[in-house]
């Protein structure tokens, strides 16, 4: 299939090493902040936080994080030219859903006549909420939208990318508690450009199951 999009998705692969050397330039890290933060959520809900690891300091935080387990990815630490924290709100409120409908008056999208009426979405995260306010796997399955955004953003840009779900949700929650906020990080994202000499991954050929085994057309 020849398509730009088809052809994006073809190149990109999971950076083994990366060249700690490059820098993912300015103009193309507002694109993809930009591309995470229109990237869709149920009800608009929006219950994420993007935690960007850029300074010297910051990536000595980050690999101090896996200190415990998953020290197969601590290289990427340092040598990707930023990680993106991935994180989201464990216990979602109306209050939260508050800042979204509020938002939407004032973009245009809700009429402030219409307030009340709009809180009618938030049933979504009531259903997926315990006895205790209690809502994680319902919006950290949100971050995972924004996260393959990010991915194939990244992938138009010709950046390299790793996700990271081997990351140590304790150990960020107490090293970056203040940037966290309460919010949780189960999944990370490395950026930047592969090693061109050490990325054995690179060179693989792809290789995905054939689309009648995955799509199904009725």
């Amino acid at each position: 299939m020849s398509h730009q999009i088809i052809t994006d998705l073809e190149k990109r692969h999971t950076a083994k090493h990366y060249d700690a050397v490059q820098k993912i330039p300015q103009a193309d890290l507002d694109v993809i902040y930009e591309a995470m933060r229109l990237s869709p959520s149920s009800i608009n809900s929006q219950p994420w936080k993007f935690i960007v690891i850029e300074s010297d300091a910051a990536k000595q935080r980050f690999h101090d994080t896996f200190a415990n387990k998953f020290q197969f990815n601590q290289k990427h630490a340092k040598g990707a030219s930023h990680i993106i924290l991935f994180a989201h709100k464990t216990h979602y409120s109306r209050e939260d859903y508050a800042n979204v409908v509020d938002k939407g008056i004032e973009d245009g999208r809700t009429k402030p006549e219409n307030r009340e009426q709009a809180f009618g979405g938030f049933v979504f995260a009531e259903m997926n909420m315990d006895e205790n306010g209690n809502n994680a796997a319902w919006t950290k399955s949100q971050t995972y939208i924004a996260l393959g955004n990010a991915m194939h953003t990244a992938a138009r840009l010709g950046i390299d990318s790793t996700p990271m779900e081997g990351v140590d949700p304790e150990l960020i929650g107490e090293i970056f508690s203040a940037e966290l906020e309460g919010y949780q990080c189960d999944v990370a994202l490395a950026i930047g450009y592969h090693h061109k000499d050490e990325d054995y991954n690179a060179a693989l050929p792809k290789s995905r199951l054939a689309m009648k085994e995955v799509v199904t057309v009725l």
